[in-house]
């Protein structure tokens, strides 16, 4: 049986600035919890294992959601495999481990669906697991999660604690990422398919507003019409025209973030190791739990429900020579089911109101 938590008990959500992190907090506050704290990265910096000390010292949290991390699509994972394992490691060492040393006895671990392996049965159980190699696109990303989940289970099979591992599937929602150089493939595609379409109008003032509100390393807001659509094209952003990366055949399955949180909290207020372990079987392994819808489609379809929502009616071309990552990766939900949740926005309703968010945030 979970113990309380109660709505003055005091949660730490790290990370509470990110997608996943701003959409539990706000969840928790939506409940009605009084007591939800978190830090910006100028205020603590998860790498520094002092810091972090210092933090939990001062704030004694009661409870902890571990959702910061170093994330990013195939582009970024291709290109700064150091940084992902490494500094997933540091921050899920340096946080789990204070709150060990603390006291704290409820512990909410995200992870990925990328920690499982590239050849996995489909739709993927949870004992998937470590059967065979993994993606190699996000191998480091991959492993560094892997081990933040098996902490979670080693501490509560040594210590009794209860920390649980949760996997999302691919998130969108609000406060995404929609860095052209190192965004997931819904947000980057949403912004490209945007941009093309400004760039096909002709509307400059509408680009260099998107640039201002997200800056793009290669250009500045303020250069010419002529090298801002220079500089775009590098990313296969073109007048009228998107060229993406891959063959848009792979299968992917997608959450709304807000969903995602709602699951999280369900699953911290509500579900205990032990009810997890409980089926676990003589070797108590694999106690995470996936998140997800259990649905799937392709990248080449995606990109159509993009298309539709930003009314754009321009061509899309698809880059082979480009990775494609895993084939396909649908989550089994089964065991989410069980435990009392399902999910609610679907995908073509999510993409609208992603869309809409990105207009009105700039």
């Amino acid at each position: 049986m979970k113990s309380e938590i109660t709505k003055d008990t005091k949660i730490y959500v790290a990370g509470h600035r990110g997608l996943v992190g701003s959409a539990i907090m706000a969840n928790l506050r939506k409940r009605g919890f009084t007591n939800v704290i978190g830090r910006t990265h100028t205020e603590l910096d998860l790498l520094d294992p002092v810091a972090v000390k210092e933090f939990f010292d001062a704030e004694r949290p009661e409870a902890v959601v571990l959702a910061a991390a170093h994330v990013g699509g195939i582009m970024a994972n291709s290109r700064y495999r150091a940084d992902f394992i490494y500094q997933n490691l540091q921050i899920q060492q340096n946080v789990i481990g204070e709150a060990f040393r603390h006291g704290v006895q409820h512990l909410l671990f995200l992870g990925s669906t990328c920690i499982y392996p590239r050849e996995a049965p489909q739709p993927i159980p949870e004992d998937a697991l470590l059967t065979s190699p993994l993606e190699y696109t996000n191998e480091p990303y991959a492993i560094a999660k892997i081990a933040g989940l098996k902490m979670c289970e080693a501490f509560n099979l040594q210590h009794g604690t209860d920390y649980v591992a949760v996997m999302p599937t691919n998130l969108y929602g609000p406060n995404d990422n929609f860095h052209l150089e190192n965004s997931h493939v819904l947000p980057a595609m949403i912004r490209k398919v945007h941009l093309a379409k400004l760039l096909g109008n002709g509307d400059f003032e509408a680009v260099r507003a998107d640039l201002a509100a997200r800056p793009v390393s290669t250009i500045t807001a303020d250069a010419t019409d002529a090298d801002i659509t220079d500089a775009l094209a590098a990313f296969g952003i073109l007048p009228g025209k998107v060229r993406l990366w891959g063959s848009g055949t792979p299968l992917r399955e997608f959450l709304w973030s807000e969903d995602m949180a709602d699951a999280c909290v369900h699953i911290l207020l509500n579900v205990s190791f032990a009810d997890i372990a409980a089926t676990a079987g003589p070797d108590i392994r694999n106690t995470h739990i996936n998140i997800g819808t259990g649905k799937e489609l392709s990248i080449s379809a995606l990109a159509d429900l993009v298309a539709k929502a930003v009314d754009f009616d321009g061509d899309i071309e698809w880059d082979a020579t480009k990775p494609d990552g895993t084939m396909r990766k649908l989550c089994d939900v089964s065991r989410l089911h069980a435990l009392g949740w399902t999910h609610t926005v679907e995908l073509d309703e999510g993409v609208k109101k992603l869309y809409n968010w990105y207009l009105t945030s700039i």
